[in-house]
């Protein structure tokens, strides 16, 4: 592809990674801290005070997920950026790649469902918020301005040519948008490194009280701000890897479903992956990851169907929790991601909720959305009624509801045993 072919840039990226950079050199003042990293956790128990505030502003739990304590990590524990004050700025990943394309006028921008994420933006003004700063105490000068997710920003240099940079959205909206979820009550759930399920609830902000996060689905233009309803599984497909990488009983990701294929089914085996804690819809920092109900007849088949159950079990907890909070059933459910591969994985999955489950046959739909958010912006689409619709394939429940409500009962039951297994410690 020729530079001057490319009509726009659209970035996606893991929204709540954080680094803070030095503005006159462009080099980071430390590693960027990821989403699982838990080291902010006293940071998050000494600002416990405040989570009802923070909550109504932002629509997050205090959490070591998301990026203000983060920050207050790095300006705690690295003295350079304290001591560079008038030159130090932060942002999410996508101020950070924006930055570096728009080299010869470093931009520092980011986009409302970034910034939604921060547990910094309000959500009803879509600004930084001047109380919230206060309690995190973190200058807002080093923060980057908030646009929509569909515009042109400014542009990067390829080659000879100008490339509008016209898109940002945070993967999981960008996924919502990629599957084309523009409507209220929609939804999607994306298998990656974690998994995600998204409701859109239109121009409304909805407050959950069953454990889910409320957030920024898309502002697109000068459209009004659409909303989401979320619920963060931690551990998904890292928990493929983690049964690759750490036990070493697998040596490629795909092998897991043959192993899952050689028994007809988990054996009494649940594996609860609360690796860093427990997300939604539970929130308990303290849980760790747990294998319940070995026995002599147990072996790696069973733990590699429980490992892929796991994933599916999550999604129910988090589907149950968004239908009581929108009173909205799901008549299906929209999927993409890596793990959709796994057609065990995904019939599990269709079974466990007993509604269908339309894969798309693309699984970057992350990429997808920020490739629509930028086309919208440089007209490379008149409007969304012109963004066709992408191939699927289709999961219907086979399952019997007594052998459903079985399974998930024993999970719940998993789930207790993996609370409040560190509630001495932090």
């Amino acid at each position: 592809v020729k530079p001057e072919e490319i009509a726009g840039i659209g970035i996606t990226n893991q929204r709540e990674t954080t680094v803070i950079w030095n503005k006159n050199t462009g080099k980071p003042y430390y590693n960027a801290i990821v989403w699982q990293d838990t080291r902010t956790d006293n940071i998050c128990l000494r600002l416990s005070s405040y989570k009802k505030m923070i909550r109504n502003k932002t629509g997050l739990p205090i959490a070591t997920y998301f990026s203000a304590t983060k920050i207050v990590w790095l300006l705690e524990n690295v003295p350079q950026i304290k001591k560079d004050a008038d030159k130090a700025i932060l942002g999410t990943m996508d101020t950070w790649i924006i930055w570096n394309l728009t080299a010869d006028k470093n931009i520092h921008i980011t986009d409302v469902t970034n910034a939604s994420r921060t547990m910094l933006m309000d959500l009803k003004t879509l600004n930084w918020d001047s109380d919230l700063l206060e309690i995190f105490k973190i200058p807002k000068k080093m923060l980057p301005k908030i646009y929509s997710s569909s515009q042109i920003y400014g542009y990067a240099k390829i080659g000879d040519a100008n490339v509008p940079i016209s898109g940002i959205l945070g993967d999981q909206q960008a996924a919502l948008f990629g599957q084309k979820c523009f409507n209220k009550g929609d939804a999607k759930n994306t298998y990656g490194t974690g998994c995600f399920l998204l409701m859109n609830t239109g121009n409304d902000i909805v407050h959950s009280d069953n454990g889910l996060i409320t957030t920024v689905a898309s502002k697109i233009a000068d459209e009004k701000v659409s909303y989401a309803l979320e619920g963060s599984v931690a551990i998904a497909g890292s928990l493929v890897q983690w049964f690759r990488d750490n036990l070493g009983i697998i040596k490629s990701a795909p092998e897991i479903n043959d192993l899952a294929k050689k028994v007809k089914d988990n054996g009494g085996v649940y594996f609860v992956p609360a690796f860093s804690g427990l997300f939604a819809p539970y929130w308990d920092r303290s849980a760790r990851g747990t294998i319940v109900g070995l026995t002599h007849f147990a072996n790696k088949n069973h733990i590699a169907r429980a490992i892929l159950e796991a994933v599916a079990f999550q999604t129910k907890d988090i589907f149950e929790a968004m239908q009581a909070d929108t009173s909205k059933t799901m008549e299906n459910l929209k999927v993409d991601g890596g793990m959709t591969n796994s057609k065990i994985l995904m019939q599990f999955q269709a079974d466990i909720l007993n509604i269908p489950v339309i894969k798309s046959n693309l699984n970057e739909t992350t990429a997808l959305g920020a490739a629509y958010a930028a086309g919208l912006a440089v007209n490379f689409w008149s409007g969304k009624n012109e963004i066709k619709d992408i191939a699927t394939e289709s999961y219907y429940p086979k399952m019997s509801v007594s052998q459903q409500k079985l399974l998930y009962k024993n999970w719940k039951n998993a789930i207790e045993k993996s609370k409040g297994w560190l509630k001495n410690e932090l």
